[in-house]
């Protein structure tokens, strides 16, 4: 069992580790189901490559984890606060297509927003997300972000310490 960081009903948050770089690469390289939405990449990711994000995040010591099944302890995908700056951090999830539709990302959200306000004491939380992701931007509102702003291919929306209940 990997070091557990914080826990939600249904997810353990454990550190990102190369013991997990196997399931990763498989996320990662999902290209019709999951890289299209988190990257726009169309060839896959070798596991150097992986491999050299992974120790990069590790060395970086930020706040990103990845979720395991309370149950099973099956892999669930990654979440983590880049660009923390004044108060202000940048959401980023990624779930495998297999945990995808199982409210795993609803949960997800959920406890990183309490993580980012009461221990990285944000103030605001934003996200982009490709406007052909509609099922993720149906979550993200459910969770009360809301769009500011859009570029040609992303939507950008935000959350308030004070729109988000504690």
């Amino acid at each position: 069992m990997k070091e557990v960081v914080f826990e939600s009903e249904n997810i353990i948050y454990v550190k990102i580790s190369e013991s997990l770089i196997e399931d990763y690469l498989t996320m990662v390289n999902d290209i019709d189901h999951v890289a299209r939405f988190i990257g726009k990449r169309n060839t896959p990711y070798s596991l150097e490559e992986e491999l050299d994000f992974v120790r990069n995040k590790i060395r970086e010591q930020g706040p990103i984890y990845s979720m395991l099944e309370r149950e099973t302890e099956e892999f669930i995908g990654n979440i983590e606060f880049m660009d923390i700056e004044d108060g202000c951090g940048v959401l980023g999830i990624a779930l495998t297509f297999e945990k995808q539709g199982k409210h795993y990302g609803t949960e997800a959200i959920h406890r990183m927003l309490q993580y980012g306000c009461s221990d990285l004491g944000l103030k605001r939380i934003i996200l982009r997300v490709y406007k052909e992701n509609a099922r993720a931007m149906h979550v993200y509102e459910k969770c009360g972000f809301r769009k500011y702003d859009e570029t040609e291919d992303e939507f950008l929306m935000e959350i308030s310490k004070e729109r988000f209940v504690l």
